[in-house]
């Protein structure tokens, strides 16, 4: 099981908290392989941890559906279900509408700047075709969004599918286009504007557009 060694190793303090977010970042980045045996000593060995952490985190992955445990057998993460896409993105669009009403009531112009610069980091991945870069990004707007919600049961359960749909665009080469730059820009003015149910109905096309695009991407 070949292991990258140029990461940074977890501190004692949160070991845990460490070693599960990277090998959660290995899985949803294919570093770590569908199909793929995990060995709790080397991956110990490699982060520079016990193997009660690994352990534990490979517990809270299993529960994520990242990886699947055979007691007394093996470890494995889990394939990649191309299909459950059409599940994950309704449901992520409707968390992600709701967010954008609830935020409303909390944004200050300091968010609209950072929202404002973030979409201008955007703009400039996609328009340089650095479209991993873009993913991030992405994903980085959208969670200010999310925070400003200030609600913590719709921030835990984006973060849960926030990284399954990660994963899928990674390991389908999904890619984000031109027009998210435009509907992230009518988002904030929106928001500025405070027109609630005209801002949940943008945000929610702004990720179920990725479902036809994924289609179309299928066919060519």
């Amino acid at each position: 099981m070949p292991i990258p060694i140029d990461h940074s190793r977890p501190t004692r303090k949160s070991a845990k908290e460490s070693a599960f977010n990277q090998l959660q970042q290995w899985i949803i980045d294919g570093t770590l392989h569908p199909g793929e045996k995990l060995n709790d000593s080397e991956l110990a060995e490699a982060l520079g941890v016990s193997r009660t952490p690994i352990r534990e985190s490979l517990q809270l992955l299993e529960a994520q559906g990242f990886v699947k445990m055979y007691p007394g057998k093996a470890t494995q993460v889990t394939e990649v279900e191309k299909d459950s896409l059409n599940d994950l993105l309704p449901t992520l669009a409707a968390l992600q509408a709701l967010s954008a009403e609830l935020a409303i009531a909390n944004i200050t112009d300091q968010t609209i700047t950072l929202l404002e610069n973030m979409n201008e980091r955007f703009s400039k991945a996609i328009h340089s075709e650095n479209y991993f870069s873009a993913l991030k990004v992405d994903e980085e707007f959208h969670q200010i969004i999310v925070n400003t919600a200030n609600n913590a049961y719709i921030h835990n359960i984006v973060t849960y599918l926030q990284a399954h749909v990660r994963r899928l665009f990674f390991h389908n080469s999904i890619f984000l286009t031109k027009q998210s730059i435009t509907e992230h820009k009518t988002v904030i003015q929106l928001m500025k504007k405070k027109k609630i149910n005209e801002v949940s109905a943008v945000m929610r096309k702004n990720w179920l557009r990725a479902i036809d695009e994924f289609r179309l991407f299928k066919k060519q």
